[in-house]
């Protein structure tokens, strides 16, 4: 972001939310105003010295004016040109600077769902400007405890975890000697989920879901029918489907599990799929921008409580309201591990490998009985209005 810096300006900059951004000067070639998570702004002057890329911290604002930091900048921007200016060693490396280098070097080319992991480490912000080899364990402990007592309970668990995996890279990268938090214990008890939605909270999320219009009414439905993760669902792509042989494969670019999963269409998501509109020039099924899939997935799920009544639920627990009624229909485990593409165990070893494209014709069977299913609640619940869905064959 490039303008022409002015003190009202420069006040006016909101604290970073997800990472630190700079605003650079229209004005004196180089200088920019870097602004962190705690809203502090320091001067920088991005400058090649010795045929190397500095990044030159000045100062920070507002101990150091506008004017001030433009005059400074124009004497180091003058020395280097004369060859003079004394080049002074890097300065270290803070958990600000590292976290953008760990999110783009270790977690995007591992894990597709890598944004929580960025959210998290936010939660170190008030770390972020402290150089990572001064980070010690008690520093952490005291994020820990703040979230704990702000009631995050598993989150914190999920911030440690990543805290922890970040300073194991940089030990493997050389940036740190050693991990300050490697011994440190898990500070939340962890409580598994299984709450499984009931007949009628099925029934009541996909009549909630009908007040949404597209795209979030036929996304909501087809995370019920397929039992799939809302992230997959969601990206879902024209060209991964097949609707003449109703079908859906999710590449193993997108699927959490980096395997390709096969989902077979029963008649009423195939025929939610054919009645939706295109976006024209993109493959998204659901946008509303043509550039990217939806998101807002918490919002959509605040309206669908509030509207169907049913609560104390997340998206998550469809894939295991699907799985149990699976189950109480009589479908096999590894048939519902196929369905939901999880690698649990049921199948393993060479058995996993020479299985992996296998169970097509049964997981469709498995995905047509709980779709059938779906569609006898919706009907019997609106007989009374004789209204009843109809799809064809």
């Amino acid at each position: 972001m490039r303008k022409k810096l002015t003190p009202k300006l420069i006040d006016s900059l909101p604290a970073a939310m997800t990472k630190r951004y700079e605003v650079r000067d229209e004005i004196v070639t180089g200088l920019m105003v870097r602004v962190s998570y705690t809203g502090a702004k320091v001067w920088c002057l991005a400058a090649t010295v010795k045929d190397r890329p500095r990044r030159i911290k000045l100062g920070t604002y507002p101990v150091l004016s506008l004017a001030d930091a433009r005059d400074k900048a124009r004497d180091i921007l003058r020395q280097i040109q004369l060859g003079i200016f004394e080049d002074e060693p890097e300065a270290r490396l803070t958990l600000g600077d590292v976290i953008p280098q760990f999110i783009e070097l270790y977690a995007k080319p591992r894990n597709r769902s890598w944004k929580p992991t960025e959210r998290v480490l936010a939660k170190f912000a008030a770390l972020h400007d402290k150089p990572i080899d001064e980070i010690k364990r008690g520093d952490v402990v005291k994020v820990l405890d703040d979230m704990l007592a702000a009631g995050m309970g598993t989150g914190t668990n999920r911030a440690l975890a990543a805290i922890k995996k970040l300073f194991s890279w940089c030990v493997d990268r050389g940036t740190l000697d050693a991990n300050p938090v490697a011994a440190l214990k898990a500070p939340a008890k962890e409580v598994s989920r299984d709450r499984v939605l009931s007949n009628s909270e099925i029934v009541a999320c996909w009549l909630a879901a009908e007040g949404e219009g597209f795209p979030f009414e036929p996304f909501a439905k087809l995370v019920i029918l397929t039992g799939q993760r809302r992230g997959e669902v969601a990206g879902m792509q024209w060209s991964e489907l097949d609707l003449t042989n109703a079908t859906w494969t999710i590449p193993a670019k997108r699927a959490k599990n980096a395997t390709q999963h096969v989902v077979p269409l029963a008649r009423l998501a195939l025929s939610i799929l054919k009645s939706l509109p295109r976006f024209a020039g993109s493959d998204f099924v659901f946008t509303t921008t043509g550039a990217t899939p939806i998101s807002g997935f918490g919002r959509l799920k605040a309206r669908l409580e509030k509207a169907s009544g049913a609560d104390d639920w997340r998206m998550h627990d469809i894939r295991r309201t699907v799985a149990t009624n699976m189950a109480m229909m009589g479908v096999q485990p590894h048939v519902i591990e196929a369905v939901l593409n999880h690698k649990s165990g049921i199948v393993s070893g060479v058995a996993a490998v020479y299985n992996r494209h296998a169970y097509t014709q049964e997981k469709r069977e498995a995905l047509t009985k709980w779709a059938d299913h779906v569609e006898a609640l919706i009907n019997a619940d609106r007989r009374n209005q004789g209204q009843v869905l109809s799809v064809a064959a």
